[in-house]
């Protein structure tokens, strides 16, 4: 059984960024990503451009070099791309932890690769960096797993022509609805509220407002989804039931942290809030040797962390883990059975 001092599971920019860290340390790491890596930007829109700049988005003092103001979509996944070999980080992409068991120092982290064969590593430590993009908030309503209905949005191309229905009072449903506009779809967004959540973007907010006076977007405010159909949409608001004509429904209402392997490792966490049991000075749980980074820290208000500020969570795990050379009563860079 292969045995390393440090698991991180999640190749995303914060799990990439506590591996470095450890391995600047002289721990030994494993990172395990059930998809390739950086999976979560995968899925952003094509043609994606990040609010943040490059020089906040990058990891491990490696320059994240572009030639306009803010990186894209492709300028991030090349950068991330770059920084795993740059730093030689051993990612095991396409492979999926299904369990993390016994107690540190003697930690057992199971895994499956696309292949089907399972594998086993030991380690003191494990940092999930699983981050929430997996685990849409669904609205539970029938016709919501038809296969013109999706939770992401990648490109309006497909939408051409077409009667579209956006769900979401955020930045992803504000910009998905321009998209699509331009690309020449017919847009209906829907959103709960009476209008949109606060943190739009102040760029974004005035674009949109701008085409929905304008008859060019249709906005039903305070209006929920009661149902899907193949080509309808049905809601319900002020004005009672109403169908929406629908080719492709947007389904943007957000995601819900994945805690799913921290729980089944034995951490709690606060089903009002969704933040699991932690230690805010060293990210660790309350499971010993289990720690976590990036947007799993703050449960459901994903707004609070980001890749910004989630990168450097590891630095911390790694000054708990070194501070006195121990994770309990074992030095970190001891094989226990060697």
């Amino acid at each position: 059984m292969e045995y390393v001092d440090v698991v991180v599971v999640g190749a995303g920019p914060c799990g990439l960024a506590a591996a470095i860290s450890a391995m600047r340390a002289g721990l030994t790491v494993a990172v395990i990503e059930r998809g390739p890596v950086c999976s979560t930007i995968v899925e952003y829109p094509l043609y994606a451009t990040f609010f943040s700049t490059a020089e906040k988005l990058s990891i491990g003092g490696l320059p994240f070099l572009i030639a306009d103001t803010k990186p894209t979509r492709r300028d991030a996944l090349a950068y991330y791309r770059g920084a795993v070999r740059h730093f030689g980080i051993p990612v095991r992409q396409y492979e999926t932890v299904v369990a993390i068991e016994g107690k540190s120092p003697q930690l057992h982290v199971r895994s499956v690769r696309r292949s089907g064969e399972s594998r086993t590593l030991r380690c003191r430590a494990v940092i999930v960096a699983t981050g929430y993009f997996g685990t849409p908030n669904k609205l539970h309503v029938p016709g919501e797993d038809l296969p013109h209905v999706s939770h992401v949005y990648r490109e309006a191309h497909e939408a051409f022509d077409q009667d579209v229905v956006v769900v979401g009072g955020g930045n992803s449903a504000a910009e998905a609805a321009l998209d699509l506009y331009r690309t020449g779809a017919r847009v209906t967004l829907v959103h709960f509220g009476p209008t949109w959540d606060k943190r739009i973007k102040p760029w974004v907010l005035p674009d949109v407002a701008n085409r929905i006076a304008e008859g060019s977007i249709t906005a039903c405010w305070n209006s929920r989804v009661t149902e899907i159909r193949p080509d309808v949409v049905v809601i319900r608001g002020p004005d009672g039931e109403q169908e929406l004509a629908a080719d492709h429904a947007y389904l943007l209402t957000g995601f819900a942290p994945d805690t799913a392997l921290l729980q089944a490792s034995g951490v709690r966490v606060d089903p009002a809030t969704g933040i699991p049991a932690h230690d805010p000075a060293t990210f660790e749980t309350n499971v010993r040797g289990i720690y976590m980074v990036g947007v799993l820290v703050a449960g459901y208000d994903a707004n609070q962390v980001f890749i910004e500020n989630g990168r450097f969570h590891g630095d911390r795990i790694v000054a708990h883990l070194t501070g006195s050379g121990r994770v309990g009563e074992a030095l970190i860079s001891e094989d226990p059975d060697s």
